[in-house]
């Protein structure tokens, strides 16, 4: 038995975080904000053999971009394994991630949901897609790697995120633009985490009233004004980001942050990607991403 799934990238602009349920359920848990998915991310494929003499009952390897840590994808394993009785079964899992890891572009999550998607096609277990979705966002918010990106790239596209929580409880309004690039520039990576433990009160005050601007404008641009505008507010900027975004902004070409990475993102137009990359060129010491958005979202891929 074996299946291969995908889950594109996911970028956040700006957020408002929810980390209080009276129930404490996972599913409710999340944030509303808004962002975007792109044609790179994670390829996960799953095998299942019968059980030997191996002395766990799973592997889990990475091609690519390396993470250093299996939680996540074991949460998701697990929560299969409730669904059956797969004892004699052995499980080779193998991610292929075409993105940084911990760059504010959503790694875990489409780990978490490309393994989520490939498991249920392996397993042949017919969960409905929405509850597939719901397991990806459990392991996120258990394993505290994101909030709001599993309900995002369940969708794909430009999207608000409207309503916080897992995929059938949260709701995503999506923004349909003209053709657009994604051109991107990766320096180093912050932990997620410890930002969002840091900064909640802060990042909550100004990403709420953000949501609602841009279900006005429903525009790209305005987008990034506002992402740069958040990612002052919070205190994410580098010296080395504002002078790259300050060199952008010289050339009348918009920008924003991913969250929470030092990454700085620009949409723009089809044809202007060379003058943006004229600038990202400058940075030698960072990886330029160039790619479009994925309006799919994770999906079981069959060749």
């Amino acid at each position: 038995m074996e299946a291969k799934a995908f889950c594109p990238a996911h970028i956040t602009g700006f957020f408002t975080a929810h980390l209080e349920d009276p129930h404490q359920d996972l599913e409710n848990l999340g944030s509303m904000g808004a962002g975007f998915s792109i044609k790179q991310g994670v390829t996960t494929r799953v095998k299942i053999d019968t059980k030997n003499n191996q002395q766990s009952h799973f592997s889990i390897s990475t091609k690519g971009h390396q993470s250093d840590k299996t939680d996540v994808s074991e949460y998701v394993l697990n929560e299969f394994l409730k669904l059956g009785d797969f004892s004699d079964k052995f499980f080779d899992i193998e991610h292929e991630i075409l993105i940084p890891v911990g760059y504010g572009l959503g790694s875990s999550s489409a780990v978490a949901l490309s393994l989520s998607y490939a498991l249920d096609q392996a397993l042949n277990t017919k969960l409905d897609k929405i509850r597939i979705g719901q397991i990806a966002h459990n392991a996120e918010v258990n394993c505290k790697t994101g909030l709001g990106d599993v309900l995002a790239s369940y969708h794909g596209g430009f999207e608000i995120r409207v309503k916080p929580g897992a995929p059938g409880i949260g709701s995503v309004e999506k923004i349909i633009t003209d053709k657009i690039v994604i051109m991107m520039i990766c320096f180093s990576p912050i932990s997620t985490n410890k930002f969002i433990k840091e900064r909640l009160s802060q990042i909550n005050g100004l990403g709420g009233k953000m949501v609602n601007r841009l279900l006005e404008s429903k525009n790209y641009e305005h987008f990034q004004d506002m992402s740069l505008e958040f990612a002052k507010y919070v205190d994410v900027m580098t010296p080395r980001m504002q002078k790259l975004v300050d060199e952008l902004s010289q050339k009348n070409i918009k920008c924003g942050i991913a969250l929470f990475g030092e990454t700085v993102f620009s949409m723009i137009p089809k044809g202007k990607e060379n003058d943006v990359l004229e600038i990202l060129q400058k940075y030698p010491e960072g990886l330029i991403i160039k790619s479009e958005l994925d309006n799919q979202g994770a999906r079981v891929l069959f060749n």
